[in-house]
Protein backbone atom coordinates (compact mmCIF):
# COMPACT_ATOMS: atom_id res chain seq x y z
CA UNK A 1 0.00 0.00 0.00
CA UNK A 2 1.08 3.75 -0.98
CA UNK A 3 1.31 6.37 1.20
CA UNK A 4 0.16 9.96 1.69
CA UNK A 5 1.62 13.05 1.03
CA UNK A 6 1.97 13.49 4.94
CA UNK A 7 3.06 9.86 5.40
CA UNK A 8 5.89 10.53 3.09
CA UNK A 9 7.01 13.63 4.72
CA UNK A 10 7.11 11.86 8.03
CA UNK A 11 8.87 8.95 6.74
CA UNK A 12 11.61 10.87 5.75
CA UNK A 13 12.01 12.68 8.83
CA UNK A 14 11.80 9.53 10.72
CA UNK A 15 14.25 8.31 8.16
CA UNK A 16 12.30 4.91 7.33
CA UNK A 17 11.58 4.00 4.15
CA UNK A 18 7.14 3.59 5.13
CA UNK A 19 5.32 4.43 7.84
CA UNK A 20 1.67 3.36 8.38
CA UNK A 21 -1.23 4.79 9.83
CA UNK A 22 -1.26 4.73 13.55
CA UNK A 23 2.54 3.80 14.42
CA UNK A 24 4.20 5.94 16.41
CA UNK A 25 7.62 7.81 15.24
CA UNK A 26 9.82 10.36 16.52
CA UNK A 27 10.87 12.39 13.66
CA UNK A 28 13.24 15.50 12.76
CA UNK A 29 12.04 18.95 13.07
CA UNK A 30 12.89 21.76 10.29
CA UNK A 31 10.94 24.51 12.98
CA UNK A 32 9.45 24.69 16.43
CA UNK A 33 7.51 28.10 16.26
CA UNK A 34 6.14 29.87 19.93
CA UNK A 35 3.83 33.48 20.46
CA UNK A 36 3.74 35.23 23.33
CA UNK A 37 1.30 33.47 24.70
CA UNK A 38 2.57 30.27 24.05
CA UNK A 39 6.30 30.75 24.54
CA UNK A 40 6.97 31.85 28.01
CA UNK A 41 5.43 28.15 29.31
CA UNK A 42 7.40 26.50 27.26
CA UNK A 43 10.97 28.82 28.20
CA UNK A 44 9.93 27.53 32.03
CA UNK A 45 9.61 23.97 30.60
CA UNK A 46 12.67 24.02 28.87
CA UNK A 47 14.30 25.83 31.69
CA UNK A 48 12.95 23.52 34.34
CA UNK A 49 15.07 20.35 32.59
CA UNK A 50 18.23 22.25 32.50
CA UNK A 51 18.60 22.81 29.07
CA UNK A 52 21.11 25.39 28.17
CA UNK A 53 20.81 26.09 24.62
CA UNK A 54 18.17 25.61 21.75
CA UNK A 55 19.18 22.78 18.84
CA UNK A 56 19.25 25.24 16.43
CA UNK A 57 19.16 28.79 17.05
CA UNK A 58 18.17 29.34 13.24
CA UNK A 59 15.20 26.97 13.53
CA UNK A 60 13.36 28.40 16.33
CA UNK A 61 10.54 31.13 15.93
CA UNK A 62 8.83 33.32 18.29
CA UNK A 63 6.72 35.89 16.89
CA UNK A 64 4.77 38.41 19.27
CA UNK A 65 1.05 38.55 17.89
CA UNK A 66 -1.29 37.41 20.12
CA UNK A 67 -1.24 41.07 23.35
CA UNK A 68 1.83 43.29 21.14
CA UNK A 69 1.72 45.83 21.33
CA UNK A 70 1.51 44.56 24.97
CA UNK A 71 -2.36 45.77 26.05
CA UNK A 72 -1.68 45.26 29.51
CA UNK A 73 1.28 44.29 32.61
CA UNK A 74 0.71 40.54 31.96
CA UNK A 75 0.97 40.62 28.20
CA UNK A 76 4.38 43.08 28.95
CA UNK A 77 6.11 40.57 30.95
CA UNK A 78 4.97 37.39 28.62
CA UNK A 79 6.84 39.29 25.91
CA UNK A 80 10.01 40.53 28.03
CA UNK A 81 10.31 36.70 29.00
CA UNK A 82 10.39 35.49 25.05
CA UNK A 83 12.43 38.85 24.25
CA UNK A 84 15.04 37.80 27.36
CA UNK A 85 14.84 33.83 26.44
CA UNK A 86 15.32 34.87 22.51
CA UNK A 87 18.44 37.25 22.83
CA UNK A 88 20.25 34.79 25.27
CA UNK A 89 19.83 31.82 22.89
CA UNK A 90 20.06 34.17 19.92
CA UNK A 91 17.18 32.95 18.26
CA UNK A 92 17.71 34.27 14.76
CA UNK A 93 13.50 34.31 13.82
CA UNK A 94 12.13 36.37 16.64
CA UNK A 95 9.60 38.90 15.80
CA UNK A 96 8.51 42.20 18.06
CA UNK A 97 6.63 45.12 17.68
CA UNK A 98 8.19 47.34 14.64
CA UNK A 99 8.68 43.58 12.59
CA UNK A 100 6.14 41.19 13.76
CA UNK A 101 2.84 40.25 12.37
CA UNK A 102 0.45 37.61 12.29
CA UNK A 103 2.86 34.38 12.93
CA UNK A 104 1.06 32.26 10.40
CA UNK A 105 0.57 34.63 7.56
CA UNK A 106 4.65 36.25 8.91
CA UNK A 107 5.84 32.58 8.11
CA UNK A 108 5.49 31.74 4.87
CA UNK A 109 6.19 35.32 3.91
CA UNK A 110 9.43 35.27 5.04
CA UNK A 111 10.30 32.12 3.40
CA UNK A 112 10.57 30.26 7.34
CA UNK A 113 8.61 27.31 6.09
CA UNK A 114 9.23 25.69 3.06
CA UNK A 115 8.10 22.35 1.02
CA UNK A 116 8.50 19.28 2.30
CA UNK A 117 9.05 20.43 5.44
CA UNK A 118 8.35 19.21 9.45
CA UNK A 119 7.11 22.11 11.45
CA UNK A 120 5.65 22.28 15.54
CA UNK A 121 3.99 25.43 16.42
CA UNK A 122 2.76 26.07 19.48
CA UNK A 123 -0.70 27.32 18.19
CA UNK A 124 -3.21 25.44 16.73
CA UNK A 125 -3.10 27.13 13.69
CA UNK A 126 0.29 26.25 12.71
CA UNK A 127 -1.75 23.56 10.06
CA UNK A 128 -1.62 26.69 7.58
CA UNK A 129 2.12 26.01 6.13
CA UNK A 130 0.37 22.70 4.90
CA UNK A 131 -0.65 24.96 1.71
CA UNK A 132 3.17 25.07 0.50
CA UNK A 133 3.08 20.88 1.19
CA UNK A 134 4.31 20.91 4.17
CA UNK A 135 3.56 18.70 7.38
CA UNK A 136 3.09 21.68 9.99
CA UNK A 137 0.82 20.93 13.24
CA UNK A 138 0.12 22.20 16.21
CA UNK A 139 1.75 21.37 19.64
CA UNK A 140 1.45 22.03 23.17
CA UNK A 141 4.34 24.10 25.01
CA UNK A 142 5.66 21.04 26.44
CA UNK A 143 6.10 19.70 23.12
CA UNK A 144 7.44 22.85 21.94
CA UNK A 145 9.93 23.14 25.09
CA UNK A 146 11.64 19.38 23.99
CA UNK A 147 11.36 20.70 20.19
CA UNK A 148 13.68 23.50 21.33
CA UNK A 149 16.02 21.39 22.75
CA UNK A 150 16.41 18.45 20.76
CA UNK A 151 14.94 19.21 17.45
CA UNK A 152 12.47 16.31 17.73
CA UNK A 153 8.61 15.54 18.38
CA UNK A 154 6.53 11.98 18.67
CA UNK A 155 4.00 11.48 16.48
CA UNK A 156 1.32 8.97 15.79
CA UNK A 157 0.62 8.67 11.94
CA UNK A 158 -2.70 9.78 10.82
CA UNK A 159 -4.96 8.38 8.71
CA UNK A 160 -5.81 10.58 5.62
CA UNK A 161 -9.20 12.36 3.75
CA UNK A 162 -8.77 13.02 0.22
CA UNK A 163 -10.13 15.95 -0.94
CA UNK A 164 -10.65 16.37 -4.63
CA UNK A 165 -10.88 19.87 -5.86
CA UNK A 166 -12.66 20.13 -9.57
CA UNK A 167 -14.21 23.62 -10.93
CA UNK A 168 -13.35 26.77 -10.83
CA UNK A 169 -14.93 29.35 -8.09
CA UNK A 170 -17.14 32.08 -8.79
CA UNK A 171 -15.92 35.66 -8.75
CA UNK A 172 -17.67 36.08 -5.19
CA UNK A 173 -15.76 33.29 -3.43
CA UNK A 174 -12.85 32.74 -1.71
CA UNK A 175 -10.89 29.54 0.05
CA UNK A 176 -12.40 30.74 3.25
CA UNK A 177 -15.90 29.94 1.91
CA UNK A 178 -14.70 26.42 0.20
CA UNK A 179 -13.23 25.61 3.88
CA UNK A 180 -16.17 26.55 5.80
CA UNK A 181 -18.48 24.38 3.19
CA UNK A 182 -16.08 21.34 3.78
CA UNK A 183 -16.35 22.03 7.71
CA UNK A 184 -19.89 22.33 7.47
CA UNK A 185 -20.25 19.14 5.54
CA UNK A 186 -18.23 16.88 7.76
CA UNK A 187 -18.32 18.58 10.84
CA UNK A 188 -16.09 19.85 13.60
CA UNK A 189 -14.67 16.44 14.38
CA UNK A 190 -15.15 14.83 10.85
CA UNK A 191 -11.30 15.14 10.32
CA UNK A 192 -10.23 14.08 14.01
CA UNK A 193 -6.74 13.28 14.00
CA UNK A 194 -6.69 12.74 10.48
CA UNK A 195 -4.92 14.60 7.48
CA UNK A 196 -6.99 16.84 5.06
CA UNK A 197 -5.15 16.43 1.92
CA UNK A 198 -5.76 18.79 -1.30
CA UNK A 199 -5.40 18.02 -4.56
CA UNK A 200 -7.38 17.67 -8.11
CA UNK A 201 -7.51 19.79 -11.46
CA UNK A 202 -9.26 22.36 -9.41
CA UNK A 203 -6.39 23.03 -7.25
CA UNK A 204 -4.92 25.46 -10.62
CA UNK A 205 -8.06 27.46 -9.86
CA UNK A 206 -7.16 28.39 -6.09
CA UNK A 207 -4.48 31.07 -5.27
CA UNK A 208 -1.89 30.54 -2.20
CA UNK A 209 -4.10 32.83 -0.52
CA UNK A 210 -6.89 30.58 -0.66
CA UNK A 211 -4.80 27.53 0.01
CA UNK A 212 -3.06 29.52 3.17
CA UNK A 213 -6.41 29.84 4.66
CA UNK A 214 -7.90 26.80 4.07
CA UNK A 215 -5.06 24.81 5.55
CA UNK A 216 -5.34 27.24 8.27
CA UNK A 217 -9.03 26.33 9.40
CA UNK A 218 -8.13 22.20 9.07
CA UNK A 219 -7.81 22.30 12.47
CA UNK A 220 -11.33 23.26 12.70
CA UNK A 221 -12.35 19.83 11.02
CA UNK A 222 -10.62 18.00 13.74
CA UNK A 223 -7.47 17.16 11.95
CA UNK A 224 -3.60 16.92 12.42
CA UNK A 225 -2.73 18.58 9.79
CA UNK A 226 -4.21 19.78 6.42
CA UNK A 227 -1.65 19.76 3.16
CA UNK A 228 -1.80 20.60 -0.58
CA UNK A 229 -0.40 19.35 -3.60
CA UNK A 230 2.79 21.01 -4.65
CA UNK A 231 2.11 22.65 -8.53
CA UNK A 232 3.37 25.53 -10.28
CA UNK A 233 1.46 28.02 -8.26
CA UNK A 234 3.22 26.86 -5.05
CA UNK A 235 6.29 26.58 -6.97
CA UNK A 236 5.73 30.86 -7.90
CA UNK A 237 5.25 31.54 -4.66
CA UNK A 238 8.13 29.75 -2.59
CA UNK A 239 10.83 30.69 -5.10
CA UNK A 240 10.70 34.30 -4.18
CA UNK A 241 10.56 33.27 -0.84
CA UNK A 242 12.15 29.73 0.32
CA UNK A 243 16.30 30.53 -0.47
CA UNK A 244 17.54 27.20 0.75
CA UNK A 245 16.92 23.40 -0.92
CA UNK A 246 13.44 22.08 -0.28
CA UNK A 247 11.52 18.56 -1.47
CA UNK A 248 8.05 18.18 -2.51
CA UNK A 249 5.62 15.19 -2.01
CA UNK A 250 2.92 13.70 -3.96
CA UNK A 251 0.69 10.81 -2.75
CA UNK A 252 1.19 7.23 -4.05
CA UNK A 253 -1.50 6.53 -6.22
CA UNK A 254 -2.52 3.39 -4.38
CA UNK A 255 -2.30 5.40 -1.01
CA UNK A 256 -4.63 4.34 1.20
CA UNK A 257 -7.58 7.07 2.07
CA UNK A 258 -10.25 6.67 5.39
CA UNK A 259 -12.93 8.84 3.26
CA UNK A 260 -12.60 10.55 -0.21
CA UNK A 261 -14.64 13.70 -1.21
CA UNK A 262 -15.01 15.18 -4.35
CA UNK A 263 -15.40 18.85 -4.30
CA UNK A 264 -17.03 20.89 -7.35
CA UNK A 265 -15.71 24.52 -6.39
CA UNK A 266 -17.64 25.78 -9.19
CA UNK A 267 -21.10 24.96 -7.31
CA UNK A 268 -19.88 26.73 -4.13
CA UNK A 269 -21.79 29.62 -2.30
CA UNK A 270 -20.32 32.30 -0.11
CA UNK A 271 -20.90 30.43 3.01
CA UNK A 272 -21.47 32.03 6.85
CA UNK A 273 -20.98 29.82 10.63
CA UNK A 274 -23.26 31.34 12.55
CA UNK A 275 -22.86 30.83 16.39
CA UNK A 276 -21.37 28.65 18.33
CA UNK A 277 -19.16 26.22 15.60
CA UNK A 278 -17.38 26.30 12.70
CA UNK A 279 -19.63 23.78 11.21
CA UNK A 280 -22.89 25.32 11.68
CA UNK A 281 -22.78 26.97 7.85
CA UNK A 282 -25.55 28.44 5.79
CA UNK A 283 -25.33 30.01 2.69
CA UNK A 284 -27.80 33.59 2.10
CA UNK A 285 -31.00 31.17 0.85
CA UNK A 286 -30.88 29.72 4.37
CA UNK A 287 -31.15 33.03 6.11
CA UNK A 288 -34.60 34.12 6.62
CA UNK A 289 -34.18 37.61 8.39
CA UNK A 290 -31.92 40.22 8.72
CA UNK A 291 -29.16 39.56 10.88
CA UNK A 292 -28.06 43.42 12.61
CA UNK A 293 -24.29 43.31 13.50
CA UNK A 294 -22.48 45.10 15.80
CA UNK A 295 -18.98 44.77 14.51
CA UNK A 296 -16.52 43.42 11.42
CA UNK A 297 -13.41 42.22 12.09
CA UNK A 298 -11.22 41.97 8.31
CA UNK A 299 -8.10 40.14 9.53
CA UNK A 300 -6.63 37.34 11.44
CA UNK A 301 -4.19 34.47 10.30
CA UNK A 302 -6.92 33.36 8.12
CA UNK A 303 -7.87 36.03 6.09
CA UNK A 304 -5.52 39.00 7.01
CA UNK A 305 -3.16 38.62 3.59
CA UNK A 306 -2.75 40.98 0.42
CA UNK A 307 -6.15 39.74 -1.21
CA UNK A 308 -8.00 39.73 1.46
CA UNK A 309 -7.55 43.19 2.07
CA UNK A 310 -7.80 44.13 -2.01
CA UNK A 311 -10.99 42.59 -2.22
CA UNK A 312 -12.32 44.56 1.19
CA UNK A 313 -11.06 47.33 -0.27
CA UNK A 314 -13.07 47.28 -3.44
CA UNK A 315 -16.24 46.23 -2.16
CA UNK A 316 -15.94 49.49 0.50
CA UNK A 317 -14.07 52.10 -1.92
CA UNK A 318 -16.58 54.78 -2.15
CA UNK A 319 -18.95 53.17 0.22
CA UNK A 320 -19.32 54.28 4.07
CA UNK A 321 -20.09 50.92 6.87
CA UNK A 322 -23.46 51.79 7.88
CA UNK A 323 -24.10 53.63 11.39
CA UNK A 324 -23.45 51.99 14.29
CA UNK A 325 -21.13 49.05 12.67
CA UNK A 326 -17.20 49.15 13.84
CA UNK A 327 -15.56 47.98 11.31
CA UNK A 328 -11.57 46.49 12.21
CA UNK A 329 -9.32 46.02 9.77
CA UNK A 330 -5.66 44.26 10.18
CA UNK A 331 -3.43 43.63 7.77
CA UNK A 332 -1.40 40.57 8.83
CA UNK A 333 2.18 41.99 8.28
CA UNK A 334 4.16 44.95 8.02
CA UNK A 335 4.71 44.29 4.47
CA UNK A 336 1.26 43.46 3.59
CA UNK A 337 0.28 47.63 5.88
CA UNK A 338 3.25 49.07 3.61
CA UNK A 339 1.29 47.19 0.22
CA UNK A 340 -2.00 48.46 1.58
CA UNK A 341 -0.44 52.01 2.11
CA UNK A 342 1.12 51.98 -1.17
CA UNK A 343 -2.31 51.18 -2.92
CA UNK A 344 -4.25 53.21 -1.42
CA UNK A 345 -6.20 50.98 0.60
CA UNK A 346 -5.69 52.52 3.77
CA UNK A 347 -7.60 55.61 2.25
CA UNK A 348 -10.57 53.78 1.18
CA UNK A 349 -10.60 52.28 4.66
CA UNK A 350 -10.48 54.92 7.04
CA UNK A 351 -12.99 57.12 4.24
CA UNK A 352 -15.56 54.21 4.54
CA UNK A 353 -16.06 54.67 8.36
CA UNK A 354 -12.96 51.30 9.42
CA UNK A 355 -10.30 51.34 11.91
CA UNK A 356 -6.64 49.82 10.75
CA UNK A 357 -4.88 48.40 12.90
CA UNK A 358 -1.13 47.39 13.04
CA UNK A 359 -0.92 42.99 12.76
CA UNK A 360 -1.97 41.66 15.49
CA UNK A 361 -4.39 38.57 16.69
CA UNK A 362 -6.10 40.73 19.20
CA UNK A 363 -9.82 40.18 18.76
CA UNK A 364 -9.83 37.06 17.15
CA UNK A 365 -9.27 35.61 21.08
CA UNK A 366 -10.89 38.16 22.34
CA UNK A 367 -7.57 39.54 23.70
CA UNK A 368 -8.26 43.54 22.51
CA UNK A 369 -8.85 45.18 19.79
CA UNK A 370 -12.21 44.79 19.43
CA UNK A 371 -13.96 42.60 22.20
CA UNK A 372 -17.17 42.32 22.10
CA UNK A 373 -20.39 43.43 24.48
CA UNK A 374 -23.43 41.30 25.93
CA UNK A 375 -25.82 40.87 23.12
CA UNK A 376 -22.88 42.22 20.31
CA UNK A 377 -22.89 40.56 17.04
CA UNK A 378 -19.88 40.22 14.85
CA UNK A 379 -19.17 39.00 11.55
CA UNK A 380 -15.55 38.04 11.75
CA UNK A 381 -12.93 36.87 8.76
CA UNK A 382 -11.44 34.64 11.55
CA UNK A 383 -11.30 30.90 12.09
CA UNK A 384 -13.16 30.03 15.19
CA UNK A 385 -16.67 31.31 16.99
CA UNK A 386 -17.15 29.05 19.69
CA UNK A 387 -18.94 30.64 22.92
CA UNK A 388 -17.40 34.00 24.26
CA UNK A 389 -14.44 33.73 21.74
CA UNK A 390 -14.27 37.39 20.81
CA UNK A 391 -15.59 38.54 24.26
CA UNK A 392 -18.21 38.29 26.47
CA UNK A 393 -20.21 34.77 26.68
CA UNK A 394 -23.43 35.94 25.14
CA UNK A 395 -22.14 37.80 22.41
CA UNK A 396 -21.81 36.18 19.04
CA UNK A 397 -19.37 35.74 16.09
CA UNK A 398 -20.11 34.38 12.39
CA UNK A 399 -17.60 33.70 9.97
CA UNK A 400 -16.81 34.75 6.55
CA UNK A 401 -14.79 35.77 3.90
CA UNK A 402 -13.35 38.96 3.05
CA UNK A 403 -15.62 39.84 0.58
CA UNK A 404 -18.96 38.86 2.92
CA UNK A 405 -17.88 40.93 5.87
CA UNK A 406 -17.09 44.11 3.93
CA UNK A 407 -20.66 43.67 2.15
CA UNK A 408 -21.94 43.18 5.84
CA UNK A 409 -20.58 46.25 7.15
CA UNK A 410 -21.93 48.21 4.50
CA UNK A 411 -25.52 46.53 4.81
CA UNK A 412 -25.40 46.99 8.60
CA UNK A 413 -26.61 43.06 8.90
CA UNK A 414 -25.23 40.08 7.33
CA UNK A 415 -24.67 40.15 3.57
CA UNK A 416 -22.93 38.96 0.23
CA UNK A 417 -21.04 40.64 -2.17
CA UNK A 418 -22.63 39.85 -5.60
CA UNK A 419 -19.82 40.97 -7.76
CA UNK A 420 -18.78 43.31 -10.19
Amino acid sequence: MGMTMTQKILAEHAHVAEVKAGQLIEVDLDMVLGNDITSPVAIKEFEKYGFEQVFDPGRVTMVMDHFAPNKDIKAAQQCKACRTFAYAKNIKHFYDVGEMGIEHALLPEKGIVGPGECIIGADSHTCTYGALNAFSTGVGSTDMAAGMATGKCWFKIPEAIKFDLRGKLAPNVSGKDVILHIIGMIGVDGALYKSMEFSGVGLRNLTMDDRLAMANMAIEAGAKNGIFAYDEITEAYVKERVHRPYKTYEADSDADYANVYHIDLSAIKPTIAFPHLPENTKTMEDIKENIVIDQVVIGSCTNGRLSDMEIAAKILKGKHVAKGVRTIIIPATQAIYKECMKRGYMEIFIDAGCVVSTPTCGPCLGGYMGILAEGERCVATTNRNFVGRMGHVESEVYLASPATAAASAIAGHIAVWEGE
